[in-house]
């Protein structure tokens, strides 16, 4: 059995676990690295600080507007389903590897969640053009 996600370490222990996955993914990888060209140094913090603010209630943990950066990248290359799958199931993954628990499985959720909320503003017929 793994322990909980309980504290900020736990966090970044998911999270440095997780983006390692998809910075190496078939997938999304691409996405990441060469559309976004994400500053791991910069973003990987902001990364802790929004999953520390969902899971362990640290409303100062997270400032930011997650949706907008998105919308910016749909623009350089269109965002699809597959992309949100493949996302969600790196992230379950992950956490099932290092963690088991309450926090766990609602990060899991969370992470369902947030999928299944943004594919639609990306990809299908309400999607936001490109």
């Amino acid at each position: 059995m793994f322990p909980d996600i309980t504290t900020p370490k736990d966090i970044k222990t998911l999270i440095d676990a997780f983006y390692t996955k998809v910075k190496a993914d078939e997938v999304i990888g691409y996405i990441f690295n060469e559309v976004a060209q994400v500053d791991w140094a910069h973003h990987l913090p902001v990364m802790y600080g929004f999953w520390e603010f969902l899971l362990l209630d640290n409303a100062n943990a997270y400032r930011g507007n997650p949706i907008q950066k998105h919308v910016d990248l749909h623009a350089k290359h269109p965002l699809k389903a597959e992309h949100f799958d493949r996302w969600v199931l790196l992230f379950q993954e992950t956490v099932d590897e290092l963690f088991d628990g309450e926090k766990a499985r609602d990060a899991k959720f969370r992470a369902f969640a947030i999928a299944e909320t943004w594919k639609p503003k990306f990809d299908g017929p309400f999607a936001a053009k490109t």
